[in-house]
């Protein structure tokens, strides 16, 4: 009962720092796009490193609390999920917005979704912070 107690406590907590981390990628993005009017594209990988950034330092500090892996190899380890992570979110917001021409905010919020369970938690848990 103690593992599967942990294991609902980190998923909550890795959910905050998503939110967290996707709300300062998204105010990027949108800044970028609807302000600066830089193409959604660019707009979407900027802010995508931007909330990245956000969401290793929330998660080595209070997530996973992996203080014993250091900073250098958690950072190396990160960064490889992270850029098939990018690749994913930019690639999946375009095609998705290409193909149904629905405006990119929502294709983000819905690639970004499926990517942060799919593929970033479960990276994270079982390869950056393990």
């Amino acid at each position: 009962m103690g593992n599967l107690k942990h294991a609902v406590i980190t998923f909550g907590k890795a959910q905050c720092s998503a939110w967290i981390s996707t709300a300062f990628d998204f105010a990027v993005s949108i800044l970028l796009a609807e302000v600066l009017h830089l193409w959604y594209g660019y707009s979407t990988t900027i802010g995508a490193v931007s909330g990245g950034i956000v969401n290793c330092c929330i998660n080595y500090k209070w997530v996973f609390h992996s203080h014993s892996l250091g900073k250098c190899r958690t950072a190396l380890r990160y960064l490889a999920v992270w850029i098939v992570s990018i690749a994913l979110n930019s690639g999946g917001t375009c095609l998705l917005t290409e193909l149904t021409g629905i405006s990119f905010v929502i294709t983000k919020a819905a690639v970004g979704i499926v990517v942060a369970i799919a593929w970033n938690y479960q990276m994270q848990r079982l390869f950056v912070f393990k």
